[in-house]
C-alpha cells in the first residue's frame, strides 16, 4: 500500500491541532475513485475548519480541503479510468469527508467532474470554488434577464464583499462582460485593487447597512451578488 502526505487535523483538549503526516492509502475513506491530488485552494470555509470554528467537522482525525484537482489513480466506477484529469468542488468534502489537503483523496465518483481539455490542474484551482461560485451567480442573474444594456442607471450591478474571493472574481467577470460594477467593501484601502479588477465605483459597506428612511426607495442596480 503506497504512502502519501496529508495535513491531518486532530482534536486535543478542545482545540484543533494540525499536523503534516505520512499515511497509508488504507486510511482513506470509502469511495469508488482514488485521485492523485495536485492542487487545492484555501477558502474561507477551510480557514474555519483549520481553526475549529463552526462545528463543520464532526469527526477527527480529519483531512480538510473543500476542493481539489488532480488525476485518477484507480477507479471502481465505469465513468473514470486511471489518468483521467478531474476536479472536485463541494459535496461537503473537506467537512464530512476527507478533502484535498493531501496527496491522495478517495471520493464517490458522483463527486467528480472531468477537467476540461486545455485547463491544467493549477489553472482549475486558481479559479477554484470561489470562481465557480462567482460564475454560477453571474449565470443565475443572466438567466433572470440581466444584460449589460438593461441596467436602470449607471450602476448596473452591485457586488458585496467585493474584496473577498467570490466578490473579486465576480467583479472581474461582470466587468469583462460589459456591466458597470459597483463594488461594496469595508476595506477602502483596496480601492486600487478593485478598480484594477474593473469596478467603476466603490461603496462603503456601512452605507448599505444604513436603515432605510422610507418604505420604498428608488431602484439603484439591475442585480446584485
Amino acid at each position: 500500500m503506497s504512502e502519501f502526505r496529508a495535513l491531518v487535523l486532530h482534536e486535543e483538549g478542545g482545540k484543533v491541532v494540525p499536523r503534516l503526516e505520512t499515511l497509508d492509502e488504507n486510511r482513506l475513506p470509502a469511495g469508488e475513485v482514488t485521485v492523485a491530488v495536485e492542487y487545492s485552494t484555501l477558502n474561507y470555509k477551510d480557514g474555519m475548519i483549520l481553526e475549529g470554528q463552526g462545528r463543520l467537522v464532526r469527526a477527527y482525525p480529519h483531512v480538510p480541503g473543500i476542493d481539489f484537482a488532480g488525476s485518477v489513480l484507480n477507479s471502481d466506477a465505469p465513468g473514470f479510468k486511471p489518468g483521467d484529469p478531474v476536479i472536485l468542488t463541494g459535496w461537503r468534502v473537506g467537512e464530512l469527508h476527507w478533502g484535498g489537503y493531501a496527496e491522495r483523496a478517495r471520493v464517490p465518483a458522483a463527486n467528480l467532474v472531468r477537467r476540461p481539455d486545455g485547463l491544467s490542474a493549477k489553472q482549475a484551482m486558481a479559479i477554484g470554488t470561489a470562481g465557480f461560485t462567482a460564475m454560477l451567480a453571474v449565470i443565475a442573474l443572466e438567466r433572470h434577464g440581466l444584460a449589460p444594456e438593461a441596467g436602470p442607471g449607471p450602476n448596473d450591478v452591485l457586488v458585496t464583499g467585493a474584496a473577498g474571493g467570490v466578490g473579486s472574481i465576480a467583479v472581474s467577470l461582470l466587468s469583462a462582460l460589459g456591466y458597470r460594477v459597483a463594488a461594496s467593501t469595508g476595506r477602502p484601502e483596496l480601492r486600487d485593487y478593485l478598480t484594477g479588477l474593473g469596478a467603476a465605483e466603490l461603496i462603503d459597506r456601512a452605507a448599505l447597512a444604513a436603515k432605510p428612511t422610507r418604505p420604498l426607495d428608488r431602484e439603484r442596480w439591475a442585480g446584485a451578488i
